[in-house]
Formats: structure tokens, sequence, C-alpha cells
């Protein structure tokens, strides 16, 4: 079965927990979100892994630049780009599901 994963600060995973993703990582400082990070790319049950797009500029390059490029897990960084869209609608745009149907 292929996961969803989320990682970030815990008020960015909170809406996906409630929205009923399971995984979700919590990493608040830069050495634990890069280790979580490569955590979860080494995981082979996650399919897709939602980052914070600042939480992605945080990361060193080589591991951006490997999440960048990767297709297994796909990655999708959701941020201040997003303009003011709600948390269910950034979950639908990233996920291409609305969760709450």
């Amino acid at each position: 079965m292929v996961e969803i994963a989320v990682v970030g600060n815990s008020e960015f995973v909170i809406g996906f927990r409630l929205a009923g993703i399971q995984k979700t990582l919590v990493a608040e400082g830069d050495e634990a979100l890069k280790t979580t990070v490569q955590h979860v790319i080494d995981d082979p049950s996650v399919g897709i892994l939602v980052l914070d797009s600042s939480d992605m500029n945080r990361l060193p390059l080589r591991l951006r630049t490997q999440l960048e490029e990767s297709v297994k897990p796909t990655v999708i960084a959701i941020g201040e780009e997003e303009g003011g869209l709600s948390m269910r609608e950034r979950i639908k745009r990233s996920v291409g599901v609305d969760l709450w149907k």
C-alpha cells in the first residue's frame, strides 16, 4: 500500500492529521527536518511526501535537489505561493482528492 507522508512543524501537520493522513511526522529544527525527510525518502511504503515550501527551502541543497527530482516518493511543497487557500483546498490541490467528501 502506498502512503502519503507529511513532514513539518506541528502546526503544519495537524491539518493533515485531522484529514485522516496517518503518517504525519513533526520535525521542528533543521537537523530534525533533514533526518526525518531522509527517513521518509528511504521508506518504500511512502509514495507522496508533503512538505511546507519554507521547510523545503531550509533543507541542504543536495537533499533539496534529490527531492525535486524524485519520482518515488513524489514530493509536493505547499506554501505561501498558494495564496489565501484554505487547508482543505491545499490538501485537495496537493493530493488530488477532496478528503472531506
